[in-house]
């Protein structure tokens, strides 16, 4: 169902890879209330991807960018303002990579370059993207930026490696960023916490099949689906929530404040 919620609105979508993707969704769904938006990926997620089917389906134009290169960066917010015709309403952020988990590298032993290059691109890409928005003033009065995270940033998920120190700093990135960016723009940033999804970054995590139906029994509304995040992402792009900023909001059918579930319990006290 469609309610025109972003009528009129323009963005840019980072991260669409397939259609189990969360940026993928919230393309979708930006679509359907009415936006124009560019989608970016970096050039091999696009070669590996369908994102050229996404453009298709939603009538947008394609951009590849790196987003840890700054030359991308302002290659991408120039040519978006070009192509949509004015500055920014919305942009989302939905990237994440650990070269560690891919190479089986244990949170206690590391290779440290693995750890700069995830760190880089999973959460000072996200400052380097607000930087670029910020001083070339591309965002309108009232626009919304948000970027997905997981909640490993506060509690121990010890399979989550160095993906839970990344999803902390880009946790506080989107608070002392949001912080200029709403005094001197009136833009709001957030982060959503987002429920175990089974994406194609996500299912890259150890266990994480076992994990996602844990979540499942410890949450009373169940996990949040990856169109569910998009549908509550398209909320916080839209004017309903236009003074929601500096926070960290969990959508994951209440898992972040559970201590324990009776069905969780009732597995360890089966006879």
């Amino acid at each position: 169902m469609s309610y025109n919620l972003l009528k009129g609105k323009k963005g840019i979508i980072f991260g669409a890879l397939d259609e189990n993707s969360i940026a993928w969704k919230t393309a979708e769904r930006a679509y359907d209330e009415g936006a124009e938006f560019v989608l970016t990926n970096a050039p091999i997620a696009m070669r590996m991807g369908g994102i050229k089917d996404l453009a298709a389906q939603t009538n947008s134009k394609l951009i590849p960018a790196d987003a840890t290169s700054m030359d991308d960066l302002n290659n991408l917010v120039e040519k978006s303002m070009e192509i949509l015709g004015g500055t920014l309403d919305f942009v989302l952020h939905s990237i994440g990579m650990s070269v560690n988990v891919r190479k089986g590298k244990h949170y206690t032993d590391p290779k440290y370059d693995f750890t700069t290059k995830g760190w880089d691109v999973s959460a000072v890409s996200f400052h380097k993207t607000m930087n670029v928005l910020y001083n070339k003033q591309a965002m309108n009065e009232w626009g919304s930026i948000v970027a997905l995270t997981y909640m490993a940033a506060q509690r121990v998920f010890p399979d989550y490696n160095d993906m839970a120190d990344n999803k902390a700093y880009l946790e506080s990135i989107a608070r002392s960023f949001g912080y200029f960016f709403g005094r001197d723009h009136k833009v709001r940033v957030n982060t959503i916490s987002q429920s175990p999804t089974p994406t194609t970054a996500g299912s890259g995590v150890k266990g994480f099949e076992g994990f996602l139906a844990y979540a499942e029994k410890m949450s009373p509304l169940g996990n949040a689906t990856a169109l569910e995040c998009a549908d509550y992402t398209i909320s916080l792009f839209s004017d309903l929530t236009k003074k929601v900023t500096l926070q960290n909001l969990f959508h994951d059918g209440g898992f972040s404040n559970m201590g324990v579930s009776d069905a969780v319990m009732d597995r360890f006290t089966e006879a």
